[in-house]
C-alpha cells in the first residue's frame, strides 16, 4: 500500500479486527473484515446494525454574511427548501452540466453551511468555492479535522439511543450531542436505504465514539458491504454514474437540482439538455440469466449495442446479478424489456428495471 495514501484515525483499530484495505479516492480504507467479509457485513446492514468508517469523506465550512446564499447560488438544490438544522443532498456541475461532486449540505444557518463532499473531489469543490466566494464568504478545507462514522440498519436507532445519542429526529436532520466525552454531530443520513444515522466527530476523538459503538455490538462493515448496498438501491457513485462526462439529467438525479432557481453552477446547460431530453439515461439491469455484472460492460438488445454499465455486483440480498447502467434513450427500451450484458466475452440475459433493486426501509 503506497505511503502517500492518508489514513483515517481509526486505522489501528481496523487492522487490529483484522481488516483488508483498499486505496479508495487516495484513502487506505478498510474493505472487509477477517470473520465476515463483505456478504456478512451486508446482511447485518440489512438485518441489524453495521458501523462503516467513512472518514475518508471531504469536510468543508463555509462561513459569514451571506454564505447559505453563497453555496445556494453555487450548488444545484436549492437550500431555501430546507430550514437551520436539515441537511441537503445536492451537486457541485461545472458550467457544461458535468457533476464536479455530489455532497450533502448541513444548513447551520444563514451565515453558517458544513459541507461533505466526496474525498477525491474535496480539493476541488473547495477551490471552486474559494475561487467565487464574495468578501465576507470564507470557505475553509476541514477534511482531516472530523471523522464520520456512518450507522445503519434497523436497529440503529435502537442502539444509539442506548448510547444516550438522539434518535428521533426526522430523516436529513441534525442534532449536536455527546458521546464518550465526545461532541458530535448527530445527522439522519445514509448511503444504505437503511434507517440509520451519521456521525461527526472530532479527528481525535473518533476512536473513543467506535470503541462505544464497537461494545454496544454494531458490526463493523468496510466498503465492500458500502458498495453493494448503495448498489442494490441504485445510489450513484461519482466517478461511476456521475461525473464531468455524465450529468444529473442523464443520472436521473434531477430531484437534486433546484430547476427554478434563478443561478447555481451549470443551469443554462442543465436547463437545455432537460429540455431537449437527454442521449443517454440511467437505468437498472437485474440478471435473468448466470453471471456477475461489473462497470463498463456492454449492454445489447439483440444485435444493437444501446450502452454501458457503471456498475455492477451480486446482490446479497437477491441474490441475483445487479448493474446500472446508461442507455441510449433512441433504443427506446423500457421498464420489463429484456436486455444482454456482455459478461467476459459472454452475453448474459437480463431485464430492465426501476431501482431500487430491493424495498428500502429508510424514511
Amino acid at each position: 500500500m503506497s505511503a502517500e495514501l492518508h489514513q483515517s484515525p481509526l486505522h489501528d483499530r481496523h487492522a487490529a479486527l483484522g481488516a483488508k484495505f483498499a486505496a479508495f479516492g487516495g484513502w487506505e480504507m478498510p474493505l472487509e473484515y477477517a470473520g465476515g467479509g463483505v456478504l456478512k457485513e451486508h446482511a447485518a446492514v440489512r438485518e441489524a446494525a453495521g458501523v462503516f468508517d467513512v472518514s475518508h469523506l471531504g469536510k468543508a465550512r463555509v462561513t459569514g454574511p451571506g454564505a447559505a446564499d453563497f453555496v445556494n447560488a453555487c450548488l444545484t438544490n436549492d437550500l431555501g427548501r430546507i430550514e437551520p438544522g436539515k441537511a441537503q443532498y445536492t451537486l457541485c456541475c461545472d458550467e457544461s452540466g458535468g457533476v464536479v461532486d455530489d455532497l450533502i449540505a448541513y444548513l447551520y444557518g444563514d451565515e453558517h453551511v458544513f459541507l461533505i463532499p466526496n474525498a477525491a473531489n474535496t480539493a476541488e469543490v473547495v477551490r471552486r468555492l474559494v475561487a467565487a466566494a464574495p468578501e465576507g464568504v470564507t470557505v475553509t478545507d476541514e477534511h482531516a479535522k472530523h471523522a464520520v462514522l456512518a450507522v445503519q440498519g434497523p436497529q440503529s436507532a435502537e442502539i444509539l439511543g442506548r448510547l444516550g445519542l438522539p434518535t428521533t429526529h426526522d430523516y436529513m436532520s441534525f442534532e449536536n450531542a455527546t458521546l464518550s466525552g465526545a461532541e458530535l454531530i448527530v445527522c439522519r443520513t445514509g448511503y444504505t436505504g437503511e434507517h440509520g444515522y451519521e456521525l461527526v466527530v472530532g479527528w481525535d476523538d473518533a476512536a473513543a465514539v467506535w470503541d462505544a459503538l464497537i461494545a454496544a455490538g454494531v458490526r463493523p462493515c468496510g466498503l465492500g458491504a458500502r458498495d453493494t448496498l448503495r448498489t442494490e438501491m441504485g445510489y450513484p457513485l461519482h466517478g461511476q454514474e456521475l461525473s464531468l462526462e455524465i450529468s444529473p439529467v442523464q443520472a436521473r438525479s434531477g430531484w437534486a437540482v433546484g430547476w427554478t432557481k434563478p443561478a447555481f453552477w451549470g443551469r443554462d446547460a442543465l436547463l437545455a439538455e432537460k429540455a431537449a431530453g437527454p442521449r443517454r439515461q440511467l437505468r437498472g439491469l437485474e440478471l435473468t440469466g448466470r453471471g456477475i455484472p461489473r462497470g463498463h460492460m456492454q449492454v445489447y438488445a439483440g444485435e444493437q449495442l444501446i450502452g454501458e454499465t457503471t456498475s455492477g455486483t451480486f446482490s446479497p440480498t437477491k441474490k441475483v446479478g445487479i448493474a446500472l447502467a446508461l442507455i441510449d434513450t433512441a433504443a427506446g427500451v423500457a421498464d420489463g424489456d429484456p436486455v444482454q450484458i456482455e459478461v467476459r466475452g459472454k452475453r448474459i440475459e437480463a431485464k430492465v428495471v426501476k431501482p431500487p433493486f430491493v424495498t428500502p426501509s429508510v424514511r
